[in-house]
């Protein structure tokens, strides 16, 4: 067993259970803006294309980690597409914040808070990805 291999179903509930509560927090972040009134409803037209894809990419992990939990061959290629999501959506919004934060006092505890962020992300992901490639998941997920 590789060294950053997990077990596989730690991995189906650790995604099936993060999935499902960013999908339950966008919902709920959309219920609230939605009932906001006009304005925040204007909001959400702008962005109903960036709001699908995230919601899209987070079902895309929750059905990854329930097919890992129910050993279905499926779920290995879309955990792993879900992983180099995440891992590519982290460090973008990292660059991000870092760029947008003003150069003051609070600018070095935001680079650690989110190097720690993104490094927690990046690790559970990669982790993720080289226990699917391993030769005992490839033989649990084969479906023979």
């Amino acid at each position: 067993m590789p060294a950053l291999s997990l077990p596989l179903p730690v991995i189906g509930w650790v995604y099936a259970l993060l999935c499902a509560g960013a999908l339950l927090l966008g919902a709920w972040i959309v219920i609230a803006l939605h009932l906001q009134g006009e304005g925040a409803r204007r909001h959400l037209a702008r962005n109903v294309l960036g709001d699908s894809l995230l919601f899209g990419i987070w079902i895309l992990g929750l059905a990854g980690g329930i097919g890992v939990l129910l050993l279905k061959p499926w779920s290995r290629p879309l955990l792993e597409l879900f992983c180099w999501v995440l891992g590519a959506m982290t460090l973008f919004s990292a660059y991000g914040w870092l760029r947008g934060a003003a150069a003051g006092e609070g600018r070095p505890a935001l680079m650690l808070s989110l190097a720690l962020f993104a490094g927690s992300v990046l690790a559970l992901c990669g982790a993720t990805i080289v226990t699917l490639r391993s030769p005992e998941a490839l033989r649990a997920l084969s479906g023979l």
